[in-house]
């Protein structure tokens, strides 16, 4: 008997309906059975979830960057409005009577924090870092007059916090972000630092736009800026048009240049030029031995890759040849052995872009792996890369330093 004067029944179930006899005033108890629950994680599960943590550490990076960037506006905005009068409550006289509930549980939270000993910036003691995104945007709302000699429209502020808001939601309670979602918070964030005036700190912005993990991780790969398995992959995230469109010096070496030739016009090329960029083009000598061997490599008929070379030269040197001063469009060709193709965009300064392929024995140019660097990047504008006491230079800078030797042993094209 048990202690409440019921009997257990017995484990072991004796007839077709499941249960012995079970006496009268007895509580029946089925013994357990094995559900069969799969708790392991296969592959697929893995990959699922490690793709729903790197989307969501992407959009985590920029909804911070935009907290911050939102925190910052308002201290300045709104703190020599307030503080004068009410100290170290100012945050609390700002919100006023309509955010009372939010800003005094701010306060607690604060508390909290300071007792537990969380608060390990002295620069986070205070009510303003614990405000979130929504309530930064409160504020800004309420105090728009004050807010409004700095941003000329509240209607663009809105909709771009609009547009985070869902984001910021999925990330907060660890939902499946999708790819779709992630493009426009990303979008979003770029745009709402840019309107509030944090800009990208980069002058390459808007040929390849400095993404907010490349900022903070990037030192980890040099100036790596990104890996594609082949150029159509590259092109789709980095057209020509946008590679060379509006440089102002570009540089150019490898055996054909066919991402320069085949896929910017001519007349692109020209009114390029006109308008003052530099060009220097380096072809591989159409007839030296290293384009039969590179023919022989690639499985090419006799002859072939050397008159797809002169095809190109011969292009390149009729836009030459339309441009008012020839001497700022200059070609020439070299007899080394081709061991990698790079185009470097403005490589004189800090905003400098270089696409960059290795040769292969068996690919083509268009199947070669391709690096795009981002030049004068996390070092300054000496284009140096540092790491704490460390300085070295970059990838672009190894590249351009190649660029320049080869350049002085070529010879011109007439």
């Amino acid at each position: 008997m048990s202690s409440g004067g019921l009997e257990l029944p017995p484990g072991e179930t004796e007839h077709e309906g499941g249960q012995g006899d079970v006496p009268p005033g007895a509580v029946s108890l089925a013994r357990p059975r094995e559900i069969g629950a799969e708790l392991d994680w296969g592959t697929e599960a893995w990959s699922e979830v490690r793709t729903r943590a790197q989307r969501a550490g992407r959009a985590y990076i920029w909804l911070n960057l935009v907290e911050q960037r939102m925190r910052a506006v308002v201290a300045a905005v709104l703190r020599p409005v307030y503080e004068p009068v009410h100290g170290e409550e100012w945050v609390v006289a700002a919100a006023g009577p309509a955010g009372q509930e939010w800003v005094q549980r701010a306060v607690a939270v604060r508390e909290v924090s300071r007792r537990k000993g969380y608060l390990l910036d002295p620069a986070d003691d205070n009510v303003l870092s614990f405000l979130t995104l929504p309530q930064l945007r409160e504020l800004m709302v309420q105090h728009w007059p004050c807010f409004e000699p700095y941003y000329e429209d509240r209607r663009d502020v809105e909709l771009a916090l609009d547009e985070l808001e869902v984001t910021r939601n999925v990330v907060s309670r660890n939902r499946a972000l999708s790819v779709t979602v992630l493009a426009q918070a990303e979008r979003a964030s770029a745009r709402l630092l840019e309107i509030l005036g944090a800009g990208s700190g980069a002058p390459a912005a808007d040929r390849l736009p400095v993404d907010a993990v490349e900022n903070l991780v990037g030192d980890r790969y040099a100036d790596v800026v990104s890996v594609h398995p082949d150029r159509v992959r590259l092109q789709r995230q980095l057209p020509a048009e946008d590679l060379f469109g509006g440089a102002r010096r570009l540089d150019a070496i490898g055996i054909g240049l066919n991402l320069l030739v085949q896929n910017f016009s001519g007349r692109r090329l020209v009114r390029l030029a006109e308008a003052g960029c530099r060009v220097r083009l380096l072809f591989l000598n159409p007839a030296s031995s290293s384009v039969k061997r590179r023919e022989r490599e690639l499985g090419l008929r006799k002859g072939e890759l050397s008159r797809s070379v002169e095809m190109n030269i011969l292009h390149m040197r009729r836009v030459r040849a339309s441009l008012r001063d020839p001497g700022a469009f200059q070609i020439q060709v070299f007899d080394e052995t081709p061991r990698f193709t790079a185009y470097l965009v403005d490589g004189d300064g800090s905003g400098g872009l270089a696409v960059v392929q290795s040769y292969l024995r068996r690919a083509r140019g268009m199947e070669a792996p391709v690096l795009v660097l981002r030049g004068g990047g996390r070092g300054g504008r000496d284009g140096v890369v540092r790491h704490g006491q460390e300085t070295e230079h970059g990838l672009f800078e190894t590249y351009r330093e190649e660029f320049e030797a080869v350049w002085t042993d070529s010879r011109p094209v007439s």
